[in-house]
């Protein structure tokens, strides 16, 4: 069996934190590793614990969760980080997706929802909801020299979607080979590492719907 997903919790209210931490504990392939309350807590838990992912609350006392998002990735933490916010404005949001978050969820998400979002970030997708791409992808101009072909996109598209190569080539009715050599195209195009990457790079530059 595969090791369970080790996620720190990071919001300023102790309630919040054990009723995320008891629900989380009863899924089997999750495990809470740590909690924190503020933003420079959450770095040293990071930096201790070595988490899978990191669900992030934006407002906290002092240096709020954007902050904290930044600091972790100045200091290499490799933690998928999923924003969990009480914020219902979707520029609110922004910020933190431009700073690195994998997604976000509104603090009223059904619950198993929201396990299902921890392993989906876990996994390499990007959940962005619609009204937020549609923000970041009217906030920038497509890179220039980037300069993808028709295929090219509809593969950034479905890699984007969260879906896998095999996934993306019977969709596109293409071979496996064929869709990992359009990936690794795109990737070198876009001068990103990984597949996250090129989906956010994708939605901020409007280089998909």
């Amino acid at each position: 069996m595969a090791e369970p997903i080790r996620v720190l919790v990071v919001d300023d209210h102790p309630v919040v934190r054990q009723g995320l931490r008891t629900f989380l504990d009863l899924q089997p392939d999750i495990t809470v590793v740590g909690e924190a309350g503020d933003a420079a807590e959450a770095v040293a838990e990071a930096e201790a614990l070595s988490p899978d992912v990191v669900l992030l609350d934006l407002r906290l006392p002092g240096p709020d969760g954007v902050a904290a998002l930044r600091q972790l990735r100045e200091r290499g933490s490799t933690a998928r980080v999923l924003v969990l916010t009480s914020y219902t404005d979707p520029d609110a949001v922004l910020p933190a997706v431009r700073a690195g978050a994998a997604g976000y969820v509104y603090k009223d998400v059904d619950p198993h929802a929201l396990a299902a979002a921890i392993r989906s970030v876990h996994a390499g997708h990007v959940l962005l909801h619609p009204d937020v791409a549609s923000r970041l992808a009217t906030g920038d101009g497509p890179p220039a020299g980037v300069h993808l072909t028709a295929r090219e996109r509809q593969v950034l598209a479905e890699v984007a979607a969260g879906r896998s190569n095999r996934e993306i080539a019977r969709a596109l009715t293409l071979s496996e080979k064929t869709v990992k050599t359009h990936v690794s195209a795109i990737l070198t195009k876009l001068g990103v590492q990984d597949r996250t990457q090129a989906a956010l790079h994708a939605v901020r530059a409007g280089l998909v719907e």
